[in-house]
């Protein structure tokens, strides 16, 4: 397929994987921030490439598979209710809560639908003005200028019931956490493309200054990510640390601005708890004041209460960095893509389910 083939050439990929190997002369651990990375390092097989001493570790770059778990109850409870239309991408249905899911609201009777834009829960809203529409909007920083332009058209053509259950996070804040924790062995960064093209790369370079580690802004294809392991060991056997942009096709330092602005007006930055994680300051979006009637937390009067991952799940530990799904004693036991314990097995971009469909022979 052109435009997509010339990324996947496997001679390129092995001259790139030779090009590691001759520069590469100390172990080092980078991490992969996004889950779409990940499946393309499992899939493709990139770690077979690598040398030995360059060990990859799977990041929390995945939104589904960070949405706490109380979020997701929250969800239920609201989906539940008989005069709502609950909206939602298809993989959120399956992410598991504390005693259920979505799908399971759905096959009980609730008006649960999936769409593949918030723009089209709005327009659900006005053709169905007896109910209340709520969607879940999930995800980092990729997908917020489309739920931010939701809430805007809304509030602009005073379409009063829709709203929306936020579970934003932020990227900068989950990798400085990364780095701050004492269990930490992350050496270098590859940061997500898509993040990047809409924030841009500006403020990886605190980071990078505060922590002396290196961060690529790199792509989705094989030879994006080769070449930006290539860029991130350079920098590490150089003992330099930078931010520097494999993914300039797509990506701009200062990204989309308009996006950016229009993010600033319809949210502000809030602590926000990750699944398998905790919670991280400043690391999420709740709405601002001006949209605040669009909160269906606020509308529908959900009440907080912490909730408990299943003990025998390690997803945190994954999404950290500091285990690899094989490892999980539950990993193709019980916990599959089927009968998930928790999250990363769920979704695409998660760890766990990558590692499921194309390396299931090395369960613990």
């Amino acid at each position: 397929m052109k435009y997509l083939d010339e990324y996947r050439d496997a001679d390129t990929a092995r001259k790139y994987a030779a090009a590691i190997g001759d520069i590469t002369t100390k172990p080092w651990t980078i991490m992969e921030v996004c889950g779409g990375q990940t499946h393309a390092i499992v899939r493709f097989g990139i770690e077979d490439l690598l040398p030995e001493k360059i060990n990859l570790v799977h990041g929390p770059g995945c939104p589904v598979c960070v949405t706490p778990v109380e979020m997701v109850d929250k969800a239920i409870v609201i989906a539940a209710l008989p005069e709502v239309i609950f909206c939602s991408f298809g993989d959120m249905l399956r992410v598991p809560g504390t005693k259920s899911d979505l799908l399971s609201v759905r096959a009980a009777g609730g008006d649960v639908r999936i769409v593949y834009s918030p723009l089209d829960a709005v327009a659900m809203a006005r053709k169905n003005p007896e109910k209340q529409v709520v969607f879940f909007a999930v995800g980092f920083e990729t997908t917020a200028p489309a739920n931010a332009m939701a809430v805007h058209l809304a509030k602009t053509e005073g379409v009063q019931n829709f709203s929306v259950l936020v579970s934003h996070v932020l990227v900068p804040p989950a990798m400085e956490s990364i780095l701050s924790s004492p269990q930490n062995k992350v050496q270098g960064f590859l940061a997500a493309g898509h993040v990047c093209t809409v924030m841009g790369y500006k403020e990886y370079a605190p980071i990078v200054q505060k922590y002396k580690v290196p961060v690529v802004v790199t792509g989705f294809e094989p030879l994006d990510i080769l070449q930006g392991l290539y860029m991130c060991i350079r920098q590490l056997e150089k003992g330099r640390a930078a931010v520097e942009n494999q993914y300039s096709r797509a990506v701009q330092e200062s990204g989309n601005m308009p996006a950016q602005e229009l993010i600033s007006k319809v949210f502000r930055v809030i602590p926000r708890k990750w699944r398998g994680i905790g919670e991280i300051p400043q690391s999420g979006w709740g709405l601002t004041a001006e949209y605040a009637a669009f909160d269906a937390e606020k509308r529908f009067d959900i009440a907080h209460a912490a909730r408990e991952e299943p003990t025998e799940c390690i997803s945190g530990l994954v999404l950290l960095g500091q285990k690899k799904p094989a490892q999980c004693p539950a990993f193709g036991k019980t916990c599959t893509p089927e009968h998930p314990l928790g999250a990363t097995m769920v979704s695409g971009e998660g760890a766990c389910a990558a590692y499921y469909r194309y390396r299931k022979g090395e369960a613990a």
